[in-house]
């Protein structure tokens, strides 16, 4: 019997998600499906209950479920629990299992740098700045910043992971060895121009990761190359949490380059 696979948020708009993971299946002769399911708030507790029953045999989570979700689960990884949010359902025999792989997928890119910072700043204060905070923690990072326009919103964050909230305004006072940018700021569309640092203002031979990638390259992307700095686009946290979520899913694992020539082509398309 086909597998059933795929993904659930609201709203759901354009998702790379099935073009990656449907590619993955066709190649390696799996048997499977990966759809996408825009699915209300309201219609979750109806939706789990399906999962359960057909069954569905893994799911990805966008927003707004990821924190919901974790109502429905029978077990959650300690790694989500720290993030506090969900992007990933798998089955562990008949136990529903919850993982977030956004954190690997943050990772994965750093961990092929030659040498990672003793400081690095996380720009935002959401569900993707969590996890970008728990994945450095994993990585040993000795000092964790993390920065918001509003205040308070990093202030609860960095009392959650026990690490320094700083203010907006003077976030370039510091001089980290990794910018992290998780805010919307430069994404396609209305916010495509902007950016969260000064391009005057980079420290020297500073990492600057944007975990936007539509565009794939983003203002702040462009302005830190110009600075010397290395740059790593989103499309890198993007595929490597897929990947991993792949992994879970069929204990395989896809074609690192072949899946990452796939997204590019897709998103130049």
């Amino acid at each position: 019997m086909t597998r059933k696979y795929g993904i659930i948020g609201w709203p759901l708009g354009h998702s790379m998600s099935p073009t990656l993971h449907n590619w993955g299946f066709g190649e390696l002769g799996i048997d499977a499906t990966y759809e996408a399911w825009p699915l209300r708030p309201e219609d979750l507790p109806s939706f789990m209950e399906r999962v359960r029953s057909e069954p569905i045999s893994g799911m990805s989570v966008t927003i707004p479920h990821k924190l919901r979700v974790m109502d429905h689960l029978d077990h959650i990884t300690e790694r989500a629990l720290t993030v506090g949010a969900v992007n990933t359902l798998y089955w562990d025999g008949d136990r529903l299992c919850g993982e977030n792989t956004d954190v690997i997928g943050m990772t994965a890119p750093l961990k092929k740098s030659d040498s990672l910072p003793e400081c690095a700043m996380v720009l935002g204060a959401g569900g993707a700045a969590r996890a970008a905070v728990a994945g450095l923690q994993e990585l040993g990072v000795e000092r964790i910043l993390v920065c918001n326009r509003t205040r308070e919103k990093a202030d609860a964050l960095a009392a959650d992971l026990n690490v320094e909230a700083v203010g907006w305004a003077c976030r370039m006072d510091e001089a980290p060895g990794l910018i992290c940018n998780t805010t919307p700021l430069g994404m396609s569309g209305e916010l495509e121009d902007l950016t969260p640092w000064d391009g005057s203002q980079f420290p020297e031979r500073c990492i600057a990761y944007d975990i936007v990638y539509n565009p794939l390259d983003t203002t702040f992307l462009r302005e830190a190359r110009k600075a010397g700095c290395e740059t790593i686009s989103g499309l890198e946290m993007f595929l490597h949490q897929g990947l991993a979520q792949f992994r879970l899913w069929t204990g395989q694992d896809m074609d690192e380059e072949g899946a990452r020539a796939l997204l590019k082509s897709s998103l130049k398309g």
